[in-house]
């Protein structure tokens, strides 16, 4: 486990991320890519990165969809139309819309240790947030199903995560930012914008990060390797 750093202080807020942070998200994602792959691969012929083509589409509709598995299943529907040149069958389509409900309605399954890590938090005396980013429905779907948001004084779903909206979401619990201590799974939307205000992270990986997220940093933070050592090391900050 880092050590902490030297003068840091007790935060007044912690925000914690939902998705691969409280409840295991991506790795349904992958599971989904593997057999969408395994669909289309015959459509195209082994040449083409089916992965990488349904990224791109992804990326590309961000802007109109959002995160989320609704956008998600458009984006596959539209890569589906062209890496068949339009050949896709209703089958085909019908089998990418189950597979998205299987996402849609797949159980909340929380990651090892958060059950028992988020009420110790809370019971400590800490101000929890949770700040998750996605689909509006889906996500207070899941918040509701984890049986955690009793815990939270306030639940912000948000579109994404950048400096401007960890910036409101601070404004509205009515703390600063270099009091404020974000908790998450990925570098790009838990950390540096964090970070970008003044705030402080923890970055906790999961196994599993979705492409979109990984970025290259030279900037120094600490890494915990689970959730259930964030308790440990606040008592360490004094």
């Amino acid at each position: 486990m880092p050590s902490a750093a030297e003068g840091a202080r007790r935060p007044a807020l912690i925000g914690l991320d939902g998705d691969d942070t409280l409840w295991e998200s991506e790795v349904h994602f992958a599971d989904v890519h593997e057999v969408y792959r395994d669909v289309f691969t015959p459509f195209v012929g082994d040449g083409t990165d089916v992965d990488a083509r349904l990224y791109a589409t992804e990326r590309r509709n961000l802007e109109l969809f959002g995160y989320g598995a609704k956008g998600f299943i458009l984006s596959m529907i539209e890569t589906a139309i062209e890496l068949s040149e339009g050949a896709v069958t209703s089958a085909e389509i019908t089998r990418i819309l189950a597979l998205g409900k299987g996402l849609l309605s797949h159980p909340v399954e929380l990651i090892d240790g958060v059950a028992d890590t988020v009420p110790t938090l809370a019971a400590a005396g800490y101000r929890l947030v949770l700040v998750t980013k996605g689909d509006l429905f889906h996500q207070e779907q899941k918040v509701a199903a984890s049986g955690l948001a009793d815990h939270f004084e306030q639940v912000a779903i948000v579109s994404e995560k950048d400096e401007r909206t960890y910036r409101r979401v601070l404004d509205g619990v009515g703390v600063e930012p270099e009091d404020f201590l974000m908790v998450g799974n990925t570098v790009r939307s838990d950390v540096l914008p964090v970070l970008a205000i003044g705030g402080r992270a923890v970055q906790v990986p999961h196994h599993v990060t979705w492409s979109h997220e990984v970025v290259e940093s030279d900037v120094e933070f600490p890494v915990l390797s689970r959730l259930a050592d964030l308790p440990g090391w606040l008592e360490s900050l004094g």
